[in-house]
């Protein structure tokens, strides 16, 4: 039986990829000296808001999310920010790898409108892990299970997650409507003879204040 232990050491913004894409950099140790064969590591990450200090305009952009500050103790809650499966292949004493994590800028989704209210510092993360161990014994195939309790910490900037949108969506950020809400927009952005959606939304602002 080995004895793996996992470290966060680095994350990036990944260009070119069909996604906005972060990747980290994952270290993982084998203590025992066993030659491992294969990782099927299942990696599950959580964003822990409880473990940072936050400014008020953020708590008033957090409000959907946690209610108001005086309930945090509460509220502040993990969230799921995504489970995925990567391939470690063989290795002896350590190795790197890289693990990349397709980023949504939709703000419905929890782990995007957290990361949007931030205006900077870093992101305490979670990062759990399971899977399967491959590698020769004695006698042949040893198959083992990745230990429940193998996880890591990771603070992740912000800055980070800015750079992976400003990448992609430059200056941008993405609503979804109801198809009924689309087409009357649509239809009041033609009757405008409005070139942009941008532009048909700060109209109807407009004539609301």
């Amino acid at each position: 039986m080995g004895e793996l232990s996992f470290e966060c050491v680095g994350a990036r913004a990944t260009p070119h990829a069909a996604v906005p894409t972060l990747t980290l950099r994952l270290r993982v140790t084998e203590r025992t000296g066993v030659r491992v064969g294969a990782i099927a590591l299942r990696c599950q990450i959580q964003i822990l808001p409880a473990q940072r200090r936050y400014s008020a305009k953020e708590g008033q952009r957090l409000h959907d999310l946690f209610g108001d500050p005086s309930r945090w103790g509460e509220t502040l809650k993990p969230l799921h920010l995504t489970t995925l499966t990567v391939m470690v292949p063989t290795f002896s004493d350590s190795i790197e790898i890289d693990i990349p994590i397709p980023c949504s800028y939709d703000l419905e989704v929890a782990g995007s409108r957290y990361f949007a209210s931030l205006d900077d510092g870093l992101v305490p993360m979670l990062l759990l892990f399971s899977g399967t161990v491959f590698h020769q014994g004695p006698t042949g195939l040893l198959i083992e299970q990745v230990p429940w309790h193998c996880e890591c910490a990771y603070r992740l900037p912000v800055a980070v997650w800015r750079e992976i949108m400003d990448m992609y969506f430059p200056d941008a950020g993405w609503l979804r409507l109801r198809r009924d809400t689309l087409d009357a927009l649509a239809a009041f952005k033609s009757s405008r003879a409005l070139v942009t959606w941008n532009e048909a939304v700060q109209a109807l602002l407009a004539e609301r204040i």
